[in-house]
């Protein structure tokens, strides 16, 4: 009988590599969720945040007008000062759920959460789920972004359109897509009619990046920049339009502009004026008088100043690291190069955004930074992961290492401007930097390194964040951290209880008219009942005029002058107030001085 051989034993099967898919999931919704936690938490301890634009809201609620012109009150005497995209959203949301405290806030973090969501799925498209993570996180737990997304100004919903923009240029140059890039030029468009020519700022990135790395002839770019040219100037310019086909004396004055010209306000007061300080209604610059609440003196180092500084520069310096050593690195690679596309796209944001924050001489305000913060998450995530890569090579080890220390080094310094606050998060912070420093420096390649380096970048900046959400927040100027009420802002007006009642006892078309939107908005709010805000913002704006308040009167549609607000003294101190206290006679009810129109 012949022997014969046993088959030899089958190979084991190469283990299977787990799928890293459904674990990105779970981090993304992980992000998402904390991210609502960090903006919805508490959100109405802060009341009516700013009572200027959260009278604006309620007025929307009552008058379709007042949505669509973004009217201070229901009887659409005049406008805020900005246009009235982001005052869109809210009045919406006033209208479906009831004007309150939640539907005045709760938008802002609701557009927070989706703006981190968008720069995730930006990231993601260029430098994968692990880098776009990262920008997530550190886009949300930026102190000025914390703060933005609880507070109702209109910079919430801009930051959202422009990131949307980002997201659009990206999928654009992927195919050379001139729909996707004409979609871009409308979230521009709109973000123009939330901010005006703030939203202008990004463009010039976008476009570079699509020039040079989008996969077609450079004719097709440029034509298909021409057609986003177009989009950004129809979807912002239709509402200029209306504005101007409709019949003055039947719409709200423009506040803030000399000529009621919503134009005239996008080039003075909210353009040029803002960059070169020009005055105009709503007062000339102030940036450069040393004052936290408005910037803090221009120059190169302002983003890093006691003004702008503990808002949005807690990884700058990590991103301009990264953003030189990425660039330099990818020098050579192809035209199309996707990486390079993104650090172009998002870099170039950063250094043109922050070139006019630094140097604008107008009015300024820190929380304008948070128009950064999408940039230099985005150029930390994309750098960061790239050096990680390549970190056994020396050079490239270097640049990961001088990222990481300068975000800690930094982060110390910011955290010792507020020294009686936490002062333990300074001390842990060096200490978690100094490992990860020399864990990078000599090449410890182990996994738990990366969570080392990520908590060194996120601490500063997440402590810093999660004092601001926990902190109440008013007024005009809000700052980030434990000094929210540090920046010199003008405070709302407070009403007494006897006035507010008066005002709620009325039945004309106005209760009220007081000089000045700050005091209007107060006692608006605080009665349910229209108030003429004279003058607009600062009570300057010429509306209503003399003559038409005058007829008001005669009409018998505003029932009392309530004297103080922003001019002050006996009248108010303007030609209204004036003209009010030398014709009828004034009663003072609950401290303050009111005149009753009916004689």
């Amino acid at each position: 009988m012949t022997a014969t051989l046993a088959p030899a034993p089958a190979a084991a099967p190469p283990t299977p590599k787990r799928d890293p898919k459904p674990l990105h999931r779970l981090a993304f919704l992980a992000l998402l969720a904390g991210t609502a936690v960090l903006y919805l938490w508490n959100l109405t301890a802060s009341g009516y945040g700013n009572e200027f634009y959260a009278a604006a809201t309620q007025a929307a609620s009552q008058s379709w007008k007042a949505l669509l012109f973004g009217s201070l009150d229901p009887g659409n005497t005049i406008t805020v000062d900005k246009p009235p995209a982001f005052l869109w959203v809210s009045g919406v949301f006033a209208k479906a759920f009831g004007f309150s405290s939640w539907t005045v806030l709760a938008p802002q973090a609701f557009e927070g959460i989706a703006a981190v969501g968008l720069l995730y799925a930006t990231v993601k498209r260029t430098s994968g789920p692990w880098a776009a993570l990262f920008a997530g996180a550190a886009f949300a737990l930026t102190p000025v972004a914390a703060l933005m997304f609880r507070f109702n100004l209109p910079d919430a919903l801009l930051v959202l359109l422009m990131v949307a923009a980002a997201y659009c240029t990206v999928r654009a140059f992927d195919k050379a897509s001139p729909l996707w890039l004409a979609l871009a030029g409308s979230a521009i468009g709109f973000a123009f009619l939330t901010k005006m020519l703030q939203a202008f700022l990004v463009l010039p990135a976008l476009a570079l990046a699509y020039l040079i790395a989008a996969p077609a002839s450079v004719w097709k770019r440029l034509l298909h920049l021409l057609g986003a040219g177009v989009a950004v100037v129809v979807s912002a310019g239709w509402f200029i339009a209306l504005v101007d086909l409709w019949p003055a004396d039947s719409r709200p004055y423009i506040g803030g502009s000399t000529n009621n010209s919503l134009w005239e306000l996008a080039i003075g007061y909210n353009g040029l004026g803002r960059i070169f300080g020009e005055s105009g209604p709503g007062g000339g610059g102030m940036g450069g008088n040393g004052n936290i609440g408005f910037g803090g003196s221009t120059g190169i180092g302002r983003l890093f100043g006691a003004s702008m500084g503990p808002e949005i520069s807690w990884l700058l310096p990590a991103a301009l690291i990264g953003l030189a050593a990425g660039l330099w690195f990818l020098r050579r690679a192809p035209r199309t190069d996707r990486t390079r596309a993104a650090l172009v796209l998002w870099g170039g944001w950063l250094l043109v955004s922050g070139a006019v924050f630094s140097f604008m001489s107008g009015i300024t305000h820190p929380y304008y930074t948070v128009a950064l913060a999408p940039a230099i998450a985005a150029v930390v995530g994309i750098t960061g992961r790239e050096l990680w890569r390549g970190r056994a090579h020396f050079p490239v080890r270097m640049a990961l290492t001088a990222m990481v220390a300068a975000t800690g080094v930094w982060g110390y310094i910011l955290l010792d401007r507020t020294p009686d606050w936490a002062p333990w998060l300074r001390w842990l912070l060096l200490a978690v930097t100094a490992i990860a420093v020399l864990a990078l420096v000599f090449g410890l390649d182990r996994r738990r390194l990366a969570a080392v380096l990520v908590v060194a970048a996120l601490l500063g900046t997440s402590g810093y964040a999660f004092a601001t959400a926990a902190t109440t927040h008013s007024g005009s100027i809000p700052l980030s951290g434990p000094r929210s009420q540090q920046g010199g802002g003008m405070r709302e007006g407070t009403s007494s209880t006897e006035v507010v009642q008066l005002l709620k006892s009325t039945d004309t078309e106005w209760a009220a008219a007081t000089t000045g939107a700050q005091s209007a908005a107060g006692l608006q709010l605080a009665s349910g009942r229209p108030v003429i805000a004279i003058g607009g913002w600062n009570g300057s704006d010429p509306a209503p005029t003399l003559d038409e308040f005058k007829q008001l009167v005669t009409d018998g549609k505003v029932r009392y002058y309530v004297e103080g607000g922003r001019g002050g003294g006996p009248g108010g101190g303007n030609e209204i107030g004036e003209w009010v206290a030398a014709n009828f006679t004034a009663t003072t009810v609950g401290g303050q001085t009111l005149y009753d129109l009916r004689g």
